[in-house]
C-alpha cells in the first residue's frame, strides 16, 4: 500500500505531466465539492458571460526534479484534468490560464532551457487535450534575458502558448530595474502576447 506521499508523487503525472496546485498565498486545499449536474453559469444583466480564471497555477514534476523539487502535497489540489474541470464547471470557470510560479530564476543557462522546454511542451500539451478548457502563459528564464526572448517567441509560435507568466523579481532584483526586462520586453511587443505578473 502506498503513502499518501507517493500516491500524490505518482499521481501528479496523471494529466500530460501537469499537476493543479495552489499558491504560496492560498495554499489551502478546497474543500470537497458535491458533483452537480451541469456546469455552472454566470449571468451579468440577464446575459451568460463567459467566465475565465487567469489566476489557474499548476506543476510540472518531470522539470521540477532538474532542480530537486517535488510538487508539495500541502500545495496539490489535483491531478487530474478531469478533476479540475469538474470543479471548473462547480465554479462557474469556462476557460482557465494556466502558469506556472516562478521558481527556476536561480538555474543555470543549460538547466533553465531544459526546464522551460518541459514546462512548456507539458503545458502545451494540457490545452491540446481540453482546448475549450484550457490555455496557458509560457514560462520563460528572465535571469536570462536573451533566453527568455527566445523561449517566449518558442512558446507563442511553436506551442501556441498565449502569453508569458513572469514572477516579480528576479534574484531579489525587482523587474522594474532589472535587465531582464528589457530584452524580454522587446520580444514580447513584437509578439503581440499578454505577460502576466504574478506575485
Amino acid at each position: 500500500m502506498n503513502t499518501r506521499r507517493e500516491f500524490i508523487e505518482e499521481s501528479a503525472g496523471v494529466m500530460a505531466g501537469i499537476a493543479f496546485v495552489g499558491c504560496r498565498l492560498a495554499s489551502a486545499a478546497p474543500a470537497a465539492a458535491q458533483a452537480q449536474p451541469r456546469r455552472r453559469e454566470v449571468v451579468v444583466n440577464g446575459r451568460r458571460v463567459k467566465t475565465v480564471d487567469v489566476h489557474a497555477h499548476c506543476g510540472v514534476p518531470e522539470a521540477m526534479a532538474l532542480m530537486n523539487l517535488k510538487v508539495a502535497p500541502e500545495l496539490l489540489l489535483m491531478a487530474k484534468a478531469s478533476d479540475r474541470i469538474r470543479a471548473m464547471d462547480e465554479q462557474g470557470i469556462d476557460v482557465e490560464a494556466l502558469s506556472i510560479n516562478a521558481y527556476w530564476y536561480k538555474a543555470d543557462r543549460d538547466v533553465a532551457r531544459q526546464l522551460i522546454r518541459i514546462q512548456n511542451e507539458k503545458l502545451a500539451e494540457a490545452c491540446a487535450a481540453n482546448p475549450d478548457r484550457f490555455v496557458a502563459f509560457a514560462s520563460v528564464a528572465l535571469q536570462h534575458p536573451d533566453l527568455a526572448a527566445e523561449q517566449l517567441e518558442e512558446g507563442v509560435k511553436k506551442f501556441g502558448l498565449r502569453g508569458t507568466a513572469i514572477g516579480g523579481s528576479v534574484n531579489g532584483e525587482e523587474l522594474a530595474s532589472s535587465s531582464a526586462c528589457s530584452s524580454s520586453s522587446i520580444r514580447r511587443q513584437r509578439a503581440r502576447r499578454p505577460s502576466w505578473k504574478a506575485g
